[in-house]
């Protein structure tokens, strides 16, 4: 495939009439090699946050081994593309055939479970398995993360014990995960969800194998600047250290909004001005679902000559006649953006690409490759540090 040098020669090789999807390869390598290096465990790339073959490749290429699965289909998906890869199916509520295919056909022997009735499928579906890595998902809090994800999934803690024991008698590892919620601004999630964890192991009084910390390691966007993935790293490797575990346990996580954010970006052309309002050819039902329906800001930038005049805030209407197909932002853009000039909407690997649809007939994307830096990154190294002091554990 032909790289570009940067969304401005798109722009002027191409005079796009539709949306333009921009791939960085390379940003998504540094990303992964970063978390196989640094994270002090196994990496299990989230699949559901961007299932491109293309960036699974990448990640792959660059030494992630481990991905979570959360449908038949993402098994199928990656087991497709990636014959050697070691499938985690993570999601805690699955059919009986997803279950049996997913043994049976593509050799996952990791699944996640927060009920005795999942247990109890996970066993039927396996034919009694001897073999089976399962893993209690736990519920913790999300109040330090920008998404919740407390609400769904996860066993509380007081009825943990029965539970965990049940696995126990089954399982050949048995482990705890949890998940702290999307985009989690403070490392200090990480350590109280394992101190729960912690509870847990003591009520139960059983011998875990693994220690899943889940997702929720954030990346950078604009208002929303995390301290440095090494924190983060650090606190779960401290606290995870000293639980009652196996001397032989693995600790693991599940990123995927930081492996894979600054993996795709996208050009939109605007097609009307109202005021502060852009009417542009995506949005709430393309790449721009956060920013319409949880309010997601992204970075952004016009792709033209440089102009003279300041920088106003706008707010984006997407392609759809449809009303919710509304970007409140507020988006910094130049107070003489116009009909017909291109803009460069970063940091969209994560949940951007992924969740297009084709509502009212819109949603094709060109996809192309570009050889410059994202928007916005927490990998290269020239970021100044958010913190306000040496406390890593501090709750901003």
């Amino acid at each position: 495939m032909y790289i570009y040098p940067d969304a401005s020669a798109v722009v002027r090789d191409l005079s796009p009439d539709e949306p333009v999807i921009i791939n960085r390869p390379h940003a998504a390598a540094r990303a992964a090699r970063f978390f196989s290096r640094k994270f002090p465990g196994k990496s299990l790339y989230a699949v559901k946050a961007n299932p491109s073959p293309e960036l699974l490749r990448v990640l792959w290429d660059s030494g992630i081994t481990h991905y979570d699965v959360a449908s038949i289909a993402e098994v199928r998906l990656v087991r497709e593309v990636l014959p050697d890869a070691t499938l985690c199916f993570m999601h805690p509520v699955k059919s009986p055939a997803a279950i049996r295919e997913a043994y049976h056909q593509h050799g996952v022997r990791v699944f996640s479970l927060d009920t005795l009735e999942e247990l109890d499928k996970i066993v039927a579906a396996t034919d009694r398995a001897t073999d089976l890595r399962l893993c209690v998902r736990l519920r913790v809090s999300s109040e330090f993360a920008e998404l919740s994800l407390a609400s769904k999934f996860g066993v509380d803690l007081a009825d943990a014990a029965p539970l965990l024991q049940a696995t126990r008698q089954v399982a050949d590892w048995l482990g705890i995960c949890f998940h702290v919620g999307s985009q989690a601004m403070t490392p200090f999630a990480y350590v109280q969800a394992l101190e729960r964890v912690r509870a847990a192991i003591v009520d139960a009084s059983v011998t875990v194998d693994i220690i899943d910390v889940g997702g929720g390691f954030p990346s950078i966007y604009p208002g929303m600047e995390p301290p440095p993935l090494e924190d983060y790293f650090g606190v779960i490797h401290r606290a995870s250290e000293s639980l009652p575990i196996s001397y032989s346990a693995e600790l693991w996580c599940e990123p995927g909004r930081a492996l894979c954010a600054e993996y795709n970006s996208l050009i939109v052309r605007v097609e009307k001005r109202r005021g502060d309002e852009l009417y542009i050819n995506d949005g709430a039902y393309g790449a721009l679902f956060d920013a319409a329906h949880v309010g997601w800001r992204f970075p952004v930038a016009a792709l033209d000559e440089e102009r003279s005049n300041g920088l106003e805030e706008f707010a984006f209407y997407g392609p759809t006649c449809d009303d919710a197909d509304y970007m409140k932002g507020p988006f910094l853009l130049p107070a003489d953006i116009k009909p017909g000039d291109y803009i460069e909407i970063g940091m969209l690997g994560a949940y951007g690409a992924a969740m297009k649809t084709g509502f009212n007939g819109f949603g094709r994307a060109l996809a192309v490759n570009v050889a410059d830096e994202p928007m916005a990154s927490l990998y290269r190294g020239d970021r100044a540090d958010p913190r306000q002091s040496d406390n890593v554990v501090s709750l901003r």
